[in-house]
């Protein structure tokens, strides 16, 4: 019982010393503060400190450095974030902006086209002038990275085409295959945007 009272009563001594060595060491580096404004250098000031004194400051230091670097990096952050969510929310409003614009000119191609087909006699100048804004139309789809699916003859394949009908293949080679497309389906680049729907010989 004796030696737990030792104990405690050593353990209170040691809290009582790391209390004043804490006091001590927030007195000095007010001092060094003060030191500073009246013109002491820092150098001065830590020759003045002894071993433990001066490593307290130095992590002082490093503290205050790391810590407004940390609040510099997390503004900095913040700003990138909201800039970068006005940036895509610019593009999601505007990012088809280009396309729509060379699209226009396909579109007077066609009122033109409209207009003359009003007093038209020659019909066949009106399929020729149709036929040149259809393929106006298909080379602009082609830049644009778009692409029809080939149907015709081709195996049916449920990753490219959706099969509406079945219908009795004219011949045993026909059979699985596609005999009849009856909307085309579409390539995005390599992503298929519109499954060709289609009708399967059986």
């Amino acid at each position: 019982m004796k030696h737990s009272k030792a104990e405690a009563s050593s353990k209170k001594e040691v809290m009582v010393d790391n209390e004043v060595l804490i006091e001590k060491e927030a007195g000095l580096v007010e001092e060094v503060e003060s030191s500073n404004e009246e013109g002491t250098t820092i150098q001065d000031a830590e020759n003045e400190l002894d071993p433990v004194q001066k490593a307290f400051l130095e992590l002082q230091l490093k503290f205050n450095h790391l810590n407004d670097n940390y609040l510099r990096t997390l503004a900095e952050f913040d700003n990138y974030r909201k800039r970068s969510l006005r940036e895509k929310a610019d593009l999601i409003k505007t990012g088809g902006e280009s396309v729509l614009i060379n699209m226009l000119t396909i579109v007077d191609d066609m009122e033109r086209g409209l207009s003359s087909t009003r007093d038209a006699q020659d019909i066949e100048a009106v399929k020729q002038g149709m036929e040149l804004i259809y393929s106006k139309l298909q080379n602009f789809l082609k830049q644009q990275g778009i692409q029809a699916i080939e149907t015709e003859g081709q195996v049916f394949d449920t990753d490219l085409h959706e099969a509406i009908t079945t219908f009795p293949a004219p011949s045993k080679e026909l059979k699985g295959k596609v005999v009849d497309c009856v909307k085309k389906g579409y390539y995005l680049n390599d992503k298929v945007i519109r499954f060709a729907q289609v009708v399967v010989g059986e």
